[in-house]
């Protein structure tokens, strides 16, 4: 895998990045932990990683975010996530910046989805709770619409839902746009621009014994309505364990609230499938673990919608 300046990531550049700006921990293992949507992961020794961007130019922002924000928000929150410990600057040999963070262990859900419900919906509900304060002016705005309104992404969840009926891999769409519709139409978001993780997709949160262990990629750390990041009740639980979740999660949400969740479900459930449908036939970017998920979630929503 390369950058965009076509230099290849190694753990021997690994190792010479460290010798030139860390060098006390030049000396630690260096072994590949893994390849996300925007970063590389190598694992430092047991409890470090280096996160290296290699794909668009929007990861150096990502990156940064971390490195201003996450630090002063991980205290409060009740799962380990990846602190930043060292900003690496931009330099001959690797010219974006990158990081030195803790190393969370887990399983990522895509592929080792939570089991036990009630402790995940539980779990789940208490990271968000402490997540979703107030943010202070200033905080990122989130890419791709996160945090706004939800009827301001009419344009990509149609062009996303015609491109997946053409595949045959969505077999009710009326049903799909159905829940959009409702979500569309509901009363934005009226409350303080509230912290948000921005990407709580399958991948992006870890399991150990059946429940989640960890929550990773704080990179679309963005303020705004709490909605998005609410559906992960649909995209990460297992079935049955929603209900579970809104009632733990504080303060409760409205229904005007879940209406939007469950639109932001929608979407994610969307692009999960569409990156797991080119993993599968081996397009660039393709995951193919991320299709069950997003199709198990869509079934979901859909069903939430007829009762």
């Amino acid at each position: 895998m390369t950058t965009h300046a076509e230099i290849e990531i190694t753990a021997e550049l690994v190792r010479v990045l460290l010798d030139e700006q860390h060098p006390d921990l030049a000396d630690r293992p260096v072994r590949l932990g893994a390849r996300g949507w925007d970063n590389q992961l190598w694992r430092l020794g047991d409890d470090l990683a280096v996160r290296l961007p290699w794909a668009t130019e929007r990861a150096d922002t990502l990156l940064r975010n971390e490195h201003t924000w996450l630090p002063s928000l991980a205290p409060r929150l009740p799962l380990p996530v990846p602190v930043p410990q060292r900003l690496g600057k931009p330099s001959e040999l690797f010219p974006r910046p990158w990081l030195v963070t803790t190393w969370v262990p887990g399983a990522p859900a895509d592929q080792v989805p939570a089991t036990r419900a009630a402790e995940a919906a539980d779990a789940l509900a208490a990271f968000l709770t402490a997540l979703h304060q107030p943010a202070p002016d200033g905080a990122p705005t989130g890419g791709f619409g996160r945090g706004g309104p939800l009827a301001d992404l009419a344009e990509p969840f149609a062009r996303q839902l015609a491109s997946l009926t053409e595949l045959g891999l969505i077999p009710d769409p009326d049903a799909v746009r159905a829940v959009w519709e409702d979500a569309a139409a509901a009363p934005v978001w009226a409350g303080p621009a509230l912290w948000l993780h921005g990407d709580l997709h399958p991948a992006n949160i870890l399991t150990e014994d059946g429940t989640f262990c960890g929550v990773i990629d704080f990179g679309d750390l963005c303020a705004g309505d709490p909605a998005g990041d609410l559906a992960a009740a649909w995209v990460l639980l297992p079935d049955g364990a929603a209900d579970r979740f809104h009632a733990a999660y504080l303060p409760s949400p409205d229904a005007a609230t879940l209406r939007r969740a469950r639109g932001w479900a929608v979407l994610q459930a969307l692009s999960g499938i569409l990156v797991g449908d080119a993993g599968i036939h081996g397009r660039p970017g393709g995951k193919p673990t991320w299709g069950p998920p997003a199709h198990t979630a869509l079934k979901r929503l859909i069903a939430t919608a007829r009762r």
